[in-house]
């Protein structure tokens, strides 16, 4: 009953901070006006900002007052990483804020992810090995380099996990930061992202009781912010908020013993839409890649006919579909299961298009005398 109770909390507490934050941003004009990029809105009226607020501050509130009744949290968990994420979030939070509230540069709004990932690197968080599809595992922690010594604790620099850490971080970061296009499409999947790791923490071989805690409590403070952004939304996550659950969702993936591959099932479509739109906008259309427009995914599915809540219960479903199978698969089952998923994505994204281009020729050869 523990899990469910500190779930409920969280959720709880997360919907009555949402509230204050909506409130704090109304006040403060701290708001998204369509009018400021209509390439890319699809909102008709000014919404509050800040959303992610309401997550962070539920998350660690209740990470803290958990920690404090149940001290083993942090001996499963060192609490120099538990910090090294506090720290992280904390930059990821003013860089938002900032951005939110002046609307800044594609240049300095990617400072404070930058910020955040180095410092959970420096506190010790992540990929040593991965799991091998095809037996044993690859070490990415052959090649330290000392640093330095702080109260008599070594610091170093391992060349490959370090690196491949920071890509990883970046990558599930922007690729939710990027998804937050429709309401509660990023806090649902934050929802989901949570819970399955915390299923697989506690229901599988690698038992985790505390990060399933922790997944718990992400879990529930993205749901009690669901109840307000759900379409029609009331707040919007803002910059922080949509970075905060990408920044989480891949420290959660790493501290609960290098679950990439199911944070990878999870987050697949986002992430393969963030390649894709990557490429698309640097070599198709010759231009750079942080210019918004509407031609993600998640904008295609409206494009191609569905409703904005039938869209985003759609990603939830194929989100929830994939993750699930996590918990019964083996990594070679899980990488057949994530080609497989590749390669739904590429049909969506040709079945999306034909049908559009045939849409299109339709409406010209009306037009047409």
């Amino acid at each position: 009953m523990i899990y469910l109770l500190i779930f409920i909390c969280s959720t709880i507490l997360s919907f009555f901070l949402t509230f204050l934050v909506k409130n704090f941003a109304q006040k403060r004009k701290i708001l998204d006006y369509p009018e400021r990029a209509p390439q890319r809105k699809i909102h008709t009226r000014p919404i509050p900002l800040l959303g992610g607020l309401a997550i962070f501050f539920s998350f660690f509130i209740i990470l803290f007052i958990l920690g404090l009744v149940r001290p083993s949290l942090f001996q499963a968990i060192p609490l120099k990483k538990i910090l090294g994420i506090f720290v992280g979030s904390i930059f990821i939070m003013v860089g938002g804020y900032l951005d939110d509230k002046y609307n800044l540069k594609p240049s300095q709004q990617i400072i404070w992810p930058i910020l955040a990932v180095l410092t959970v690197i420096a506190a010790g968080i992540g990929v040593d090995y991965v799991t091998n599809p095809f037996g044993g595992v690859i070490h990415l922690d052959k090649y330290k380099f000392f640093l330095f010594s702080f109260r008599g604790i070594p610091y170093y620099f391992t060349l490959f996990a370090d690196i491949f850490t920071f890509v990883w971080l970046m990558t599930i970061i922007y690729a939710t930061k990027f998804l937050d296009g429709l309401d509660g499409l990023v806090s649902g999947l934050g929802v989901i992202g949570g819970v399955i790791i915390a299923f697989l923490c506690l229901f599988t071989k690698f038992f985790q009781p505390e990060v399933a805690l922790i997944s718990l409590i992400f879990s529930g403070a993205c749901l009690g912010f669901l109840f307000l952004n759900f379409h029609p939304a009331k707040i919007f996550l803002g910059e922080g908020g949509s970075v905060f659950c990408g920044f989480i969702l891949g420290n959660l993936a790493i501290i609960s013993g290098g679950k990439i591959a199911t944070a990878l099932l999870v987050l697949a479509i986002p992430i393969l839409d963030l390649i894709w739109v990557i490429i698309r906008r640097i070599f198709k259309e010759k231009k750079a890649p942080w210019l918004a427009d509407k031609k993600h995914l998640h904008f295609r599915l409206l494009d191609f006919g569905l409703s904005h809540r039938q869209a985003v219960l759609f990603l939830y479903l194929i989100a929830l579909f994939f993750g699930l199978l996590t918990l019964f698969l083996k990594s070679w089952q899980k990488l057949i299961t994530l080609l497989v998923l590749i390669c739904l994505v590429f049909f969506l994204f040709w079945l999306i298009n034909h049908s559009l281009k045939n849409k299109n020729k339709q409406i010209s050869n009306k037009k047409a005398p």
